[in-house]
């Protein structure tokens, strides 16, 4: 192989620049990013919703999504560029089912540190008059959860990566992984191979078939995730930061200028596509579905303007749980996919925590329960992931 690194990270989307980065700020020497496309965050992560919560039912995605959330506030200090984070805080409406299991969330998040909690009657009418309260059970608020822009966010990485000597090569597809018995010793290009003394696969919903390119299993769906954004009339009191409800399962985010990214959550369909070729355009049947789940909630998006819809990817695991880290038995390779529509808002810290793992050659118990290898184990997570929580 003419050309040798560290680390080779295949994605340059948010998983995989801010991994890059922490690799090079953990100390390896010769880390190479790569991407198919003309730089950072040109997949889903440009399509991202980018909502930042910490709302989750298993302490390890409460932990990362808390430090990630502090890494989004300090982007300027810690990066030497701001993300766009705006902490407007984030509400959950939910139905009476709902408040036992929510409640226990709760009081395992406080214990870790987590400013959560339902809202009384007054604060909701305070907080949220713009709030729709019939059969709602309760409404969960977190004042330091909020929203960022993506691709700022990415970009951002990619120049604290870069200031660090990281090196990046765009419109550069990998076409295979290369591997020597129970090693992956690196990747194959157009123009050659590279060797690397470890490689990170980070190709979002392309990852699966990376990796099949070295005999890897790997349980990944590439589903379609729609959104439309929506403009409201004038002097209509509306939210300003993220809004989901656990009743309608959709979900609303301010984008400013009276505009509202308007989205379905879990639970709803997820269709399976090839991610080489998938419909980018709105279904016919989803801009009104996603804006009278809305409507019914937040009462003055009545008679709002649509102005643009669009498909991306989620690329989803079978519990909802992204796959992070090394495999028994195979050196020099570690999984970084299935973000399961909540990837952006942990990304930053589990880019750390899996740079940190490859540097030192181990992790924490709880942090190394996201290797691919709980598939064989039979340890799936079993409470809210993805866009579910």
């Amino acid at each position: 192989m003419s050309e040798t690194y560290d680390a080779v990270v295949v994605g340059a989307g948010i998983s995989g620049t801010a991994t890059a980065y922490h690799l090079k700020k953990f100390g390896m020497k010769r880390v190479l990013l790569i991407d198919r496309e003309a730089g950072v965050a040109h997949g889903p992560t440009r399509e991202s919703a980018a909502v930042v919560r910490m709302h989750y039912s298993e302490p390890v995605l409460v932990r990362m999504a808390m430090e990630s959330r502090d890494m989004f506030k300090n982007m300027r200090v810690l990066l030497g560029k701001d993300g766009g984070f705006k902490e407007k805080g984030w509400f959950i409406a939910l139905p009476p089912s709902m408040m036992e299991a929510a409640q226990r969330n709760i009081d395992m998040q406080r214990h870790l540190g987590l400013k959560t909690g339902f809202l009384s009657e007054r604060e909701i009418a305070d907080k949220a008059p713009w709030l729709n309260t019939d059969g709602v059970g309760g409404v969960i608020y977190e004042p330091e959860s909020g929203y960022a822009d993506p691709v700022q966010t990415t970009e951002a990485f990619h120049h604290a990566y870069a200031d660090l000597g990281g090196e990046s090569r765009f419109r550069t597809p990998c076409r295979s992984l290369v591997r020597s018995g129970d090693r992956i010793a690196g990747i194959v290009l157009d123009n050659g191979s590279i060797s690397a003394g470890f490689t990170v696969n980070a190709a979002g919903p392309w990852s699966k078939y990376l990796a099949a390119t070295a005999g890897l299993e790997l349980q990944l769906r590439a589903v379609r995730e729609q959104d439309a954004i929506w403009q409201v009339r004038p002097n209509r009191p509306m939210p300003e930061c993220s809004f989901s409800t656990a009743i309608e399962a959709a979900y609303c985010r301010a984008l400013g200028d009276r505009r509202f990214i308007l989205g379905l959550g879990y639970p709803k369909p997820y269709h399976d596509v090839d991610p080489y070729n998938y419909k980018r355009t709105m279904d016919d049947d989803f801009r009104m579905v996603a804006f009278e789940k809305n409507v019914k909630r937040v009462p003055n998006l009545e008679g709002a303007k649509f102005l643009d819809a669009y498909a991306s990817l989620y690329d989803i695991t079978p519990d909802f749980y992204p796959f992070v880290g090394p495999r028994a038995g195979l050196a020099g390779y570690a999984d970084y996919c299935g973000g399961s529509g909540h990837g952006f808002k942990i990304a930053p810290a589990i880019g750390k925590h899996l740079a940190q793992w490859i540097v030192d050659g181990r992790t924490g118990h709880e942090f190394a329960g996201l290797s691919y290898d709980r598939l064989a184990k039979g340890s799936l997570y079993g409470g809210l992931g993805g866009n579910r929580g």
